[in-house]
């Protein structure tokens, strides 16, 4: 009793909410089937169409080297430190050289001695020879000149091998560029080739190195024309070009991926672009302008024939077509439709 006294006194709320529930419900249904009518349904209409490949890599050097002693010793002189820019060839470390050089000095009075020596028993072969020994003595005084002979060899080598350790207690760069890191940067100090390596990057030899999957890389060729944009430069986009792509694949990857070298355009004299720097390179690989196209989801097939369903009169006519490229999941309609022509699935 008192529900119906309530609804009689405010009958006008309940007739409000009413009226908005309904509309609710029809506004909701109106929308779903024009959603399902906009999904099932498609204007055929001029567009231009086209396939891209976008790939991830980063920047990396042609010339980068590191440089380390072949053996252990005490540290006397380091000639840079990071950040230094050396030229090619330039010296940049060595090893205290003191020991290996009175070695040097050893081995090359050896040297002269076995010379010596040598020449004496040259003299006295000849000498043998010509006085009208026998022959054993003869073979005799021949085997004493070859044992000299070797002996004067393996002198000479002994030198060259010294002058050698005196070579490798020396670093110098093979190329010019920046000094990355230095292992270790102060003399006086006993070090093994690990401890003391010198690392130098060469700024002008820089490229973008991208990774491309074998169903990727056969997409690309030398030559092939892309345009970069790196993470640190997010508003500029840099034209370059495929310079290189790897025969075999990269070693250290999960799948089967090449490497593919990007030569681009630069002014590195500030070091705007540096070594590590990630970024994406987009290439245009197929492009049709101003075609009819319509999605490959509305097509269907008889008989090895193509056909889609047009609507005319709010009647499905069944229309074959011929078709041409697809890029994307969209189809170009060589013939049989024209533009504003409605087709429903």
């Amino acid at each position: 009793m008192k529900l119906m006294a309530l609804i009689k006194k405010r009958w006008y709320l309940f007739a409000g909410f009413i009226i908005l529930l309904i509309l609710v419900l029809y506004q909701r249904d109106f929308s779903q089937i024009k959603s399902s009518k906009e999904k099932t349904t498609y204007k055929v209409k001029r567009q231009t169409i086209k396939e891209e490949l976008s790939l991830s890599g980063e920047i990396e050097a042609e010339e980068h080297v590191t440089l380390r002693f072949q053996s252990s010793g005490r540290l006397s002189w380091v000639g840079v430190k990071e950040g230094d820019y050396v030229k090619k060839y330039q010296g940049v470390a060595s090893l205290d050289q003191r020991e290996v050089q009175q070695n040097l000095k050893k081995y090359l009075n050896t040297f002269v001695n076995e010379r010596l020596d040598y020449d004496q028993e040259l003299q006295d072969a000849q000498i043998k020879y010509t006085g009208g020994l026998s022959e054993d003595a003869r073979r005799e005084a021949l085997r004493v000149l070859e044992k000299a002979q070797y002996d004067l060899n393996n002198a000479i080598i002994d030198v060259e091998l010294k002058n050698l350790a005196i070579e490798y207690s020396y670093l110098a760069s093979p190329i010019e560029g920046i000094v990355i890191r230095v292992g270790s940067p102060y003399a006086g100090v006993n070090i093994t080739p690990a401890q003391a390596e010198i690392e130098i990057v060469n700024p002008n030899t820089i490229y973008f190195s991208v990774a491309a999957d074998q169903t990727e890389v056969v997409k690309l060729k030398e030559g092939k024309k892309g345009n970069i944009v790196f993470d640190a430069y997010p508003d500029d986009q840099i034209k370059s070009e495929v310079d290189k792509i790897s025969f075999i694949p990269k070693e250290g990857e999960t799948g089967t991926v090449y490497e593919v070298k990007m030569y681009f355009d630069y002014d590195n004299s500030d070091y705007k672009y540096r070594v590590g720097m990630t970024g994406d390179v987009d290439f245009l690989l197929r492009q049709r302008k101003n075609i009819l196209a319509i999605p490959a989801l509305f097509i269907k097939s008889d008989k090895g024939k193509k056909y889609v369903y047009k609507l005319e009169n709010n009647k499905k006519i069944k229309t074959y077509i011929t078709l041409g490229d697809e890029i994307d999941e969209v189809v170009v309609v060589d013939s049989g439709l024209k533009e504003n022509d409605e087709i429903v699935k």
